[in-house]
C-alpha cells in the first residue's frame, strides 16, 4: 500500500544548537516525537516550534530511552534520528519517494556523512550505513549501553543519499565522547567475558588505524582524516584498557599501593567511569 505515514522519533538533552537542523529536515513528516531528558537550554522551544509531540523522562540508558520514544509513535513506519543529525535534501526526496511508492523492504539503511572537525567527510570516504527507517512491527531498539540501534526481523535494503551528522565538530568533543563511551562499555564487556585483553590492546588499535585511514579512505580527508583515525584507534585501545583496569581493581583492590598510603578523594570506581 502506498503513501505510508511516517513518525519521526528523537531523544534529546540540551540539543538546542543542533536540533533546529534536525527537525527542519523532517518537518514534512506526519508526526515528530521528542522524548527529552529535562533539558535546561532551548531544546523544548525548538521542538515546539516544529510541532513535535513532547514528553520528558529521566535518562534510563541509550537503548531504553530510544525504545520509550519509539513506543510513543503512532504510525507503523518510523524514522530514528539523533538530535545532532539531519537528512540531506537528496535523502529527504529518497525517503518520501519510498513512502509514496510503498516500501519494498522492512527496513532501510542510509549512509552517514560525518562532520569531521573543520570539514565534512570527503564524498569518496567509505561511510558507515545505519538502519534508521523501518516498520516498527518488525523490530525494536536493542539494549546496547552506548550505540543502541534498531534490530528488525525482516528484509533490509540501502538508500544512496547521505544522512548528515554533526556530532564531532571539534577534537575536544571527539575525545570527550570516546572517554565517556569507553567507560560506558566496560560493564557490557565484563558481562560478555572478553578474553585476550592484553593481546587486543597491543594488536587491535594499529589494525584499526589502518582500517580507518586506508581501507575506509580517511586519507582523502587530509589532516582531519589522519587525526580522526588516530583518535579512533585510541578509542579501541581505551575500551580494552579500561576493561583491563576493571579486572585489576577487582583482583588487587588497593593491594598494590603502599600500606601506609592515605585514602585519596576522587577514587575511581572500576566499571563505572565515575569518581566518588
Amino acid at each position: 500500500m502506498a503513501n505510508k505515514p511516517l513518525s519521526v522519533f528523537v531523544t534529546t538533552y540540551n540539543n538546542g544548537r543542533t536540533l533546529p537542523a534536525c527537525l527542519e529536515s523532517v518537518k514534512w513528516a506526519d508526526e515528530i516525537i521528542v522524548l527529552d531528558s529535562f533539558s535546561t537550554d532551548d531544546t523544548l522551544v525548538v521542538a515546539r516550534r516544529y510541532g513535535a509531540l513532547i514528553s520528558q523522562q529521566m535518562f534510563i540508558g541509550y537503548g531504553p530511552q530510544k525504545q520509550s520514544a519509539l513506543t510513543a509513535t503512532t504510525h507503523d513506519w518510523v524514522l530514528l534520528l539523533d538530535a545532532d543529525e539531519a537528512l540531506s535534501p537528496d535523502l529527504q526526496k529518497e525517503l518520501r519517494q519510498v513512502l509514496a511508492d510503498g516500501p519494498v523492504a522492512d527496513g532501510y539503511e542510509m549512509p552517514r556523512q560525518e562532520q569531521m572537525f573543520w570539514r565534512m567527510y570527503h564524498p569518496g570516504t567509505r561511510m558507515n550505513y545505519y538502519l534508521r527507517l523501518f516498520d516498527k512491527r518488525k523490530g525494536l531498539i536493542d539494549d546496547m549501553p552506548i550505540h543502541a540501534a534498531p534490530k528488525i526481523q525482516g528484509s533490509v535494503t540501502r538508500l544512496s543519499s547521505p544522512l548528515y551528522h554533526y556530532g564531532e565538530t571539534n577534537i575536544h568533543t571527539k575525545v570527550e565522547k570516546i572517554n565517556a563511551y569507553s567507560s560506558g562499555l566496560v560493564a557490557d564487556k565484563v558481562r560478555k567475558h572478553r578474553w585476550g585483553i592484553r593481546l587486543i590492546m597491543i594488536v587491535y588499535p594499529p589494525l584499526f588505524f589502518i582500517r580507518s585511514y586506508l581501507f575506509k579512505r580517511n586519507f582523502l580527508n587530509g589532516w582531519a582524516g589522519l587525526i580522526n583515525s588516530v583518535i579512533a584507534a585510541f578509542y579501541v585501545f581505551l575500551k580494552y584498557a579500561k576493561l583491563y583496569e576493571h579486572y585489576q581493581f577487582a583482583k588487587y583492590g588497593k593491594g598494590l599501593l603502599p600500606d601506609d598510603a592515605p585514602p585519596l578523594p576522587g577514587e575511581y570506581q572500576p566499571g563505572t567511569g565515575e569518581e566518588t
